[in-house]
């Protein structure tokens, strides 16, 4: 297991936060053009993505640079004092001491593009992947860019400005913004529910201190789910798990809210929060907790809350298509499961290290997990739980999404 960060309790590092995860959604294809289906894997700390077959042997189709403008981007950070203190604090804290170059990343739907976060950089762009040239740029509110999420038809992306407590919502193909909404401390996670009607965000607060005993969780912040209309981005409700917490004694568990899982009719959700190894069944017609399962421990694990990544115990949940499957990433526990959704009982737990993403393949046999600690994704069948196989990616690969390129593209060209 890779050596993690320090936990400084200076003003300026906590306002940023871990990058995390949620369920994979692939940008709609434009139809009229010949397309393939591949997996992007962000490399967060080489500044790179690996594109991969969606299924099958996940065989390595190409490799997209998505910091081509790193000179120019690093000249004005050192040309402006604060944007300074915010990118170092970035690389110290939240990068476990290397730059993030790269969290999330969707496809255009002509698949002759692809949109990415940058939180070092505090920016979205979007790279041509016939040149690894850049079509647009948008900095976003604040010092940091977190994870985004596409809308069903692939046209608008939703950002989280986590050091700003907003979201931001983009024209996939243009960059302009097109509205934006208040959330919690330090937005994180984005999810398009109900067929694009709504985006629910996620803010999980502070998660860069060491006070991480329970007796001090309300130095974490202001932690819960904003959900809003997709279209006027107005609030339709807010969620705060802490009551909900509460009201089933769960009074030492964190409300922040980390990676999400929906099933296919939207009418549950399976969330993971900091600091447990499980995760938690949310039913959204009665705005109630109906399930708690925890997952093993693993013996090596310290139990030092302190030294756990950035908060985190268990990061990265999927579902399979079907609704029946989850797939969990363990990741200071150093294994993936996949559990069964009626029973609650896991299935084999698969070594992997640590493990930080969790997401499905293109033809919905196997989850795919993102090992930031070996440069590796693995993929894991959803009916026996058990591994598949592994393919090399680039260093610390975090986010993995579906998406698309153009049928014969294997690479920049120019």
């Amino acid at each position: 297991m890779p050596a993690f960060r320090s936990r400084h309790l200076c003003s300026v590092a906590a306002a940023l936060v871990l990058t995390v995860a949620a369920p994979a959604t692939a940008a709609t294809a434009d139809s009229s053009a010949a397309l393939r289906e591949v997996l992007f894997v962000g490399n967060n700390w080489d500044g790179t993505a690996t594109v991969l077959k969606s299924s099958g042997d996940f065989a390595k189709v190409g490799e997209i640079n998505v910091v081509p403008d790193k000179a120019q981007r690093i000249a004005e950070i050192n040309a402006d004092p604060i944007k300074w203190i915010y990118y170092t604090a970035i690389r110290n804290e939240v990068g476990q001491g290397h730059d993030q170059y790269v969290d999330d990343m969707y496809s255009t739907p002509d698949g002759k593009s692809v949109v990415v976060s940058r939180p070092s950089f505090a920016d979205v762009v979007s790279i041509d992947l016939a040149t690894d040239k850049i079509n647009w740029r948008f900095p976003v509110a604040g010092y940091r860019a977190d994870h985004m999420a596409v809308s069903p038809d692939g046209t608008r992306v939703a950002v989280s400005a986590s050091t700003a407590n907003k979201v931001q919502v983009l024209d996939i193909n243009t960059g302009k913004e097109l509205g934006e909404f208040a959330t919690g401390d330090k937005p994180h996670e984005n999810v398009f529910t109900n067929g694009g009607k709504y985006i629910w965000n996620m803010a999980i607060g502070e998660v860069t201190t060491s006070l991480d005993d329970p007796s001090w969780d309300w130095t974490k912040g202001d932690r819960h789910i904003t959900v809003v209309d997709a279209t006027t981005y107005k609030t339709v409700k807010t969620i705060d798990m802490r009551d909900r917490l509460d009201a089933i004694g769960l009074k030492d568990f964190s409300d922040a809210v980390r990676p999400a899982a929906f099933t296919p009719d939207w009418s549950k959700m399976y969330f993971q929060v900091s600091f447990f190894n499980g995760f938690l069944e949310y039913d959204i017609a009665t705005a109630k907790i109906t399930r708690v399962k925890t997952l093993p421990a693993n013996p090596a694990t310290s139990t030092d809350r302190t030294t756990w990544l950035l908060d985190s115990r268990h990061h990265g949940i999927s579902m399979s298509p079907d609704g029946t499957k989850l797939c969990v990433a363990g990741t200071m526990d150093n294994y993936a499961t996949v559990v069964d959704r009626a029973t609650l009982q896991e299935g084999p737990l698969v070594t992997a290290s640590t493990p930080y993403w969790a997401t499905v393949s293109g033809d919905g046999k196997d989850c795919i997990i993102s090992e930031s600690g070996a440069d590796q994704v693995t993929a894991i069948d959803f009916a026996t739980g058990q591994k598949v196989l592994s393919v090399p990616v680039g260093d610390h690969p975090q986010r993995v999404r579906l998406g698309h390129v153009l049928a014969d593209w294997t690479g920049p060209t120019s």
